[in-house]
């Protein structure tokens, strides 16, 4: 196998300071030396990995470089004991496609500890439509449902409904039965958001512009919010009594400026979602609910399917706010 090659998109630098992404034949003796070489048959795209794909310093510091903080396959070697040869794997977040060579390659060769086992009831198919959203979204769902915020206590607020994310999270709480608001700009994928199980949807501007009181009338008895800054500052201050705020994004920036008064007078919970270092044991807790009793039967309709070939499309649209649910993409291919 170390003389082998496979194919990989390549992000590399200019003298320039530009970046070229490119298909290109690598070779598996490059790949760093961890104990577990991953066949990589899916992958999905991120917004992460449409940042490193473009060249942000901070997501990854060295080119060239291959994206990618998702990918499912199977074992082609292995010199842990925790894994032979022919099983079938699912390795997302940690340093994968990020300093490490990622899942847009047909090949990864990642450390034993980063990687869970493909549960059953899940095909390695859709363990990729899932990925990182659908693993964040689920947690974010489990830190909701931990914290004994029921469905009776009222809605729950989704920010950033239409992105991978907030749409698995949409599906995932109408499903467990809560009532689902879902805040969006996309205008015109109201009727997507209420087929996932959206009881209202909203314009995202109608809970950001708001009056500037540490205290706003509560509405929501939870919020998954995927966009943080402003948005969730918003939403902090709109949540009823002990209610749950489940925080994993950061696309309206990284800094929070709020009131602490939800807090100390409501008693609102803010909980943070760390999908990208999340404990193995709550790793594989939570892909085995994905696979058993949070398994999405619509999991095809969220997503369409792509190619290392035709990615490039696709990572502009993500990085313009213009992508709608999931972006597969298939590695098993013959990308001669």
């Amino acid at each position: 196998m170390e003389d082998s090659t496979y194919k990989a998109l390549v992000v590399s630098e200019t003298s320039e300071g530009t970046f070229n992404r490119e298909i290109q034949a690598r070779s598996i003796s490059d790949l760093p030396e961890h104990e577990v070489l991953v066949e990589v048959h899916y992958s999905s795209l991120n917004y992460k990995d449409a940042l490193s794909a473009t060249g942000n310093k901070g997501v990854t510091q060295n080119f060239p470089h291959t994206p990618g903080v998702d990918a499912a396959g199977i074992v082609a070697e292995s010199n842990s004991p925790q894994f032979d040869k022919g099983n079938k794997v699912i390795v997302t977040s940690f340093d994968l496609g990020q300093n490490t060579p990622g899942g847009f390659g047909q090949y990864i060769r990642v450390p034993a500890g980063w990687i869970v086992p493909l549960p059953e009831g899940l095909s390695l198919r859709e363990s990729m439509i899932l990925g990182t959203a659908g693993f964040t979204a689920a947690y974010g769902v489990y830190k909701i449902l931990e914290n004994n915020t029921k469905p009776e206590d009222g809605p729950i607020l989704v920010t950033g409904a239409t992105g991978g994310v907030g749409s698995f999270a949409v599906v995932l709480l109408s499903e467990r039965g809560y009532e689902v608001t879902a805040a969006t700009g996309k205008s015109d994928q109201h009727d997507y958001l209420k087929y996932l199980g959206a009881r209202q949807v909203i314009d995202r501007n109608s809970v950001m512009n708001r009056p500037d009181r540490p205290l706003l009338k509560g509405k929501w008895a939870g919020v998954l919010d995927t966009v943080g800054g402003a948005m969730l500052d918003a939403a902090i201050r709109q949540t009823l009594h002990n209610g749950t705020i489940a925080c994993c994004g950061n696309v309206l920036g990284g800094r929070l400026e709020t009131s602490i008064y939800p807090f100390i007078l409501r008693g609102v919970s803010l909980m943070g979602i760390d999908s990208g270092i999340c404990l193995m044991p709550m790793r594989k807790q939570i892909w085995k609910l994905l696979a058993a009793d949070w398994k999405i039967e619509r999991l095809e309709e969220m997503c369409h399917e792509s190619t290392l070939d035709t990615l490039e499309e696709e990572i502009q649209k993500i990085l313009k706010g213009r992508q709608v649910g999931r972006v597969l993409i298939n590695l098993n291919l013959d990308y001669s």
